[in-house]
């Protein structure tokens, strides 16, 4: 998640062997090892519409797959520009600018 912090604000701020811990100026998360929650779908806003297609650039050159490249999207509402990969275990992750 280093990748997706990055893009979003975040940075690492504690890493050990089975856990890694994200702080950034809008709050913090924690990535835990152990068995893979399914359905999982992580949501970063930010502020740029770059950002959101960078995040995405970034992400499937590591290997992330795509699961909805970067784009309007009005059906959540007006100005939603989101992008969406999968990361190694299957979560939906998403970096969105809502332009509100």
């Amino acid at each position: 998640y280093e990748t997706v912090g990055a893009h979003a604000g975040f940075r690492v701020n504690h890493h050990t062997s089975d856990r890694a811990q994200f702080v950034g100026s809008s709050g913090s998360f924690s990535v835990v090892a152990g068995e893979p929650a399914e359905n999982v779908h992580l949501a970063f806003p930010v502020a740029e519409n770059q950002t959101v297609d960078a995040f995405h650039r970034a992400a499937i050159e590591l290997g992330y797959r795509d699961n909805g490249p970067p784009g309007e999207r009005p059906v959540y509402h007006a100005g939603y520009y989101g992008a969406f990969v999968l990361d190694p275990d299957g979560n939906n992750v998403e970096l969105v600018n809502h332009n509100r």
